[in-house]
């Protein structure tokens, strides 16, 4: 018996193309992330856990991934809603409001961050209204998730728009022409389609939120153990020439990081299985009676 390492393929150049696919991602991704955990190896146990377990740290992890967590699941419903709008309906401007929802892509994220600033600021166009209202946005952790949510809509719209372009109607319809309601319509045959592609686009969204600094710095106001994220810590560890400190933050961000997306993955091959039939779908059907238009055979 023998084995194969991979199978023929009827396309040329696998080990070309393999070796510079590795290559590359090597120089990019992994000797950088060596790199850091070979930095923070310098550190004994204890100045490890000193320095990301600090009040310090801990503050700005919660306020990194809550307001990351926060802006993600916002995004994840009105970014399906978005997708759902631009793709199923005719409207004027269609075009126009598609086209913007990758503005948070082109814009550089401190030009994001200047224009978040000004409109929120408590004189600002929407930051004056919500301070009459006793809601202040800017230099607080409401303006951070702001900010979050700003630069992580397109990630969702975009992973979700094109499932539901390739969507057929007719199941839909089909759904309608057995019974089902609309209700019963979208959490039977849209839910379990989109789902993989808006749990994607809420792990990315998520993760660009957790790395997040140029739009984030101007509203957040960072002062530290309130509006301090862990990016900026980082960097003011830098600028203090703490090199051991920042690294060993960094190291404790990337493990979390890695954990959370690695249990979005694993939840996103769940949801993507095929569901087994269960008594409720036969609800979907509705029972006809034949026999009065047939008539019913009585035994002689």
């Amino acid at each position: 018996m023998t084995f194969t390492l991979k199978q023929k393929s009827i396309l040329p150049g696998f080990g070309l193309t393999l070796g510079f696919t590795v290559f590359y991602l090597s120089v990019i991704v992994l000797i950088p992330l060596a790199a850091l955990f070979l930095k923070t190896s310098e550190l004994s146990w204890h100045q490890f856990w000193h320095l990301v377990a600090s009040p310090r740290a801990l503050a700005s992890y919660r306020l990194t991934f809550g307001a990351s967590l926060i802006a993600a699941l916002i995004n994840l419903v009105c970014g399906v809603l978005v997708a759902w709008v631009v793709v199923r309906y005719k409207f004027p401007a269609r075009g126009f409001f598609d086209s913007i929802v990758d503005l948070p892509f082109a814009l550089p994220t401190a030009v994001a961050g200047i224009s978040l600033t000004t409109l929120y600021a408590p004189n600002g166009w929407l930051g004056a209204p919500l301070m009459r209202l006793g809601v202040r946005a800017a230099y607080t952790p409401i303006g951070v998730t702001i900010a979050l949510t700003f630069i992580g809509l397109p990630f969702v719209v975009r992973t979700v728009q094109p499932v539901l372009e390739d969507l057929d109607k007719e199941l839909e319809e089909a759904a309608a022409s057995l019974g089902a309601g609309r209700w019963r319509t979208f959490t039977r045959v849209l839910l379990p389609t989109i789902l993989p592609a808006a749990i994607t686009g809420f792990a990315m969204a998520f993760g660009r939120g957790v790395g997040e600094y140029g739009s984030v710095i101007f509203i957040a106001g960072n002062m530290p153990m309130h509006t301090e994220i862990t990016s900026l810590l980082i960097v003011t560890k830098l600028q203090e020439f703490d090199y051991a400190g920042a690294t060993a933050i960094a190291v404790a961000m990337l493990i979390v990081s890695f954990i959370f997306l690695l249990t979005i993955n694993l939840l996103q091959v769940w949801s993507g299985r095929p569901r087994k039939a269960s008594p409720a779908d036969d609800e979907m059907i509705p029972r006809i009676d034949l026999r009065p238009a047939f008539g019913t055979q009585e035994a002689k």
